[in-house]
């Protein structure tokens, strides 16, 4: 069977391109920041997140729901900031899809699950749309992966064939709905590993 060098990139933006949102580790560092419970702070959160996600809630809502159902001694804008300041890129991937965009012309999409506020701030801060042609997140698109159904939207929205479709994902179950689809998925576990993947699939910077 011929094999198409990909001409559309999808990419997970967390564990990626950036640093995760706001992971379990983040939540346990904002625990010890504000004086909050870590066992009661990531029950809550596990219970309402999912909504946030999908762009059902607001952060404010997220964060009512979370931590201010009762009076603290710190600020909403406080915890916010805590929280958007723990995202940080990792610039040898960055410079990499952006190298592969301008060497071969690909549409670059972005298929994450984030919430809203999240996602725009870290859009705005690492200019991720310089190099992004479109971000199918979560909370843009009321989809959630491992939902397949953002995966088809994706493919829509690029209006390239499957099959000349890479995608880059740091969650295996997410590259396995993904692989289900017909979608050639890398398993994304560090720079060197991913850049090697796609170089067998063409995809590859010279000089």
């Amino acid at each position: 069977m011929m094999t198409h060098r990909p001409t559309a990139l999808f990419l997970d933006v967390g564990g990626v391109l950036l640093t995760n949102g706001w992971d379990r580790s983040m939540r346990r560092r904002a625990a010890e920041t504000f004086g909050l419970d870590p066992a009661e702070m990531d029950e809550r959160h596990h219970l309402t997140f999912d909504t946030y996600e999908l762009g059902k809630l607001s952060l404010d809502e997220y964060l009512n729901r979370m931590v201010f159902y009762r009076e603290r001694p710190f600020s909403r804008e406080e915890l916010k900031a805590f929280m958007f300041a723990q995202s940080q890129p990792f610039p040898q991937m960055i410079d990499l899809v952006r190298g592969l965009k301008r060497a071969h012309g690909l549409k670059v999409a972005v298929v994450s699950n984030e919430g809203r506020e999240l996602t725009t701030y870290r859009i705005q801060k690492f200019g991720l749309s310089e190099f992004i042609d479109f971000f199918i997140a979560s909370s843009f698109v009321y989809l959630r992966k491992p939902d397949a159904d953002i995966y088809r939207m994706a493919l829509d929205i690029a209006q390239v064939p499957i099959e000349q479709v890479a995608y880059i994902e740091d969650r295996l179950m997410f590259v396995e709905v993904a692989q289900g689809l017909g979608i050639r998925s890398i398993h994304h576990t560090g720079f060197e590993s991913t850049r090697a993947s796609l170089a067998s699939l063409g995809l590859a910077l010279t000089g």
